[in-house]
């Protein structure tokens, strides 16, 4: 494990207030979530410009036909109980 540093960053009181609420709902410290969040956040932009150099080469139509000729292969398969969309779910 790499030797842990120190972080200071300035947020609004009312971010402060939000973080320590959602840190007591989930039972964990502020520093744990916040190294959770930053983690998540880092690996989302890292994955998000990778997948953006992968896919700058292609043109939009290319990959639109391609989704399209997947799709055709699956569209006629059940949809199973645990994946349908509820329509009247309040969430």
């Amino acid at each position: 494990m790499s030797r842990a540093s120190v972080l200071t960053i300035r947020i609004p009181s009312d971010l402060k207030h939000r973080i320590e609420l959602v840190a007591e709902e989930q039972g964990v410290s502020i520093n744990q979530l916040a190294m959770y969040m930053f983690t998540k956040e880092i690996g989302n932009l890292e994955a998000s410009q990778t997948m953006s150099k992968y896919w700058k080469n292609y043109p939009k139509e290319k990959i639109l036909t391609d989704f399209d000729n997947v799709m055709e292969k699956v569209k006629d398969k059940p949809v199973p109980d645990w994946d349908k969309i509820d329509n009247n779910s309040t969430c």
